[in-house]
Protein backbone atom coordinates (compact mmCIF):
# COMPACT_ATOMS: atom_id res chain seq x y z
CA UNK A 1 0.00 0.00 0.00
CA UNK A 2 1.09 3.53 -0.84
CA UNK A 3 0.63 6.41 1.40
CA UNK A 4 1.24 10.00 0.76
CA UNK A 5 1.35 12.74 2.65
CA UNK A 6 1.74 16.06 1.97
CA UNK A 7 3.03 18.57 4.76
CA UNK A 8 2.85 22.11 5.78
CA UNK A 9 4.05 24.09 8.56
CA UNK A 10 2.05 27.20 10.25
CA UNK A 11 5.39 28.79 10.71
CA UNK A 12 6.05 28.53 6.92
CA UNK A 13 9.14 26.47 7.50
CA UNK A 14 10.08 24.04 5.12
CA UNK A 15 10.31 20.45 5.96
CA UNK A 16 12.29 19.59 2.82
CA UNK A 17 14.77 16.81 3.56
CA UNK A 18 13.49 16.05 7.24
CA UNK A 19 13.52 12.14 8.04
CA UNK A 20 10.10 11.00 8.74
CA UNK A 21 8.83 7.54 10.58
CA UNK A 22 5.28 6.13 9.87
CA UNK A 23 4.61 4.41 13.16
CA UNK A 24 2.09 1.45 13.89
CA UNK A 25 1.57 1.19 17.52
CA UNK A 26 4.71 3.51 18.35
CA UNK A 27 6.77 1.44 16.27
CA UNK A 28 8.26 2.41 13.07
CA UNK A 29 6.94 0.63 10.21
CA UNK A 30 8.42 2.71 6.73
CA UNK A 31 10.58 5.76 6.57
CA UNK A 32 10.66 8.61 4.51
CA UNK A 33 12.25 12.09 3.42
CA UNK A 34 10.27 15.19 2.64
CA UNK A 35 10.59 16.35 -0.64
CA UNK A 36 10.79 19.87 -2.11
CA UNK A 37 7.24 20.31 -2.18
CA UNK A 38 6.69 18.98 1.13
CA UNK A 39 5.45 15.43 0.08
CA UNK A 40 6.19 12.08 1.57
CA UNK A 41 5.36 8.58 0.24
CA UNK A 42 5.53 5.84 2.42
CA UNK A 43 5.21 2.06 1.08
CA UNK A 44 4.09 -0.43 3.45
CA UNK A 45 1.94 -3.42 4.24
CA UNK A 46 -1.64 -3.05 4.57
CA UNK A 47 -2.30 -2.42 8.27
CA UNK A 48 -5.56 -2.57 10.22
CA UNK A 49 -4.27 -0.01 12.62
CA UNK A 50 -3.77 3.64 13.66
CA UNK A 51 -1.02 5.15 12.10
CA UNK A 52 1.28 8.02 13.50
CA UNK A 53 3.72 10.23 11.61
CA UNK A 54 7.16 11.19 13.82
CA UNK A 55 9.27 14.00 12.60
CA UNK A 56 12.74 14.53 13.86
CA UNK A 57 12.55 17.92 14.89
CA UNK A 58 15.88 18.93 15.50
CA UNK A 59 16.51 19.06 11.90
CA UNK A 60 14.07 22.00 11.85
CA UNK A 61 16.01 25.20 11.55
CA UNK A 62 14.58 28.31 13.98
CA UNK A 63 15.46 32.03 13.29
Amino acid sequence: MTIKLKLELASGQSLEGAPLELLSKGVPIARGVVDKQGGVTFEVKSAKTELAVRVDRSVLKTG
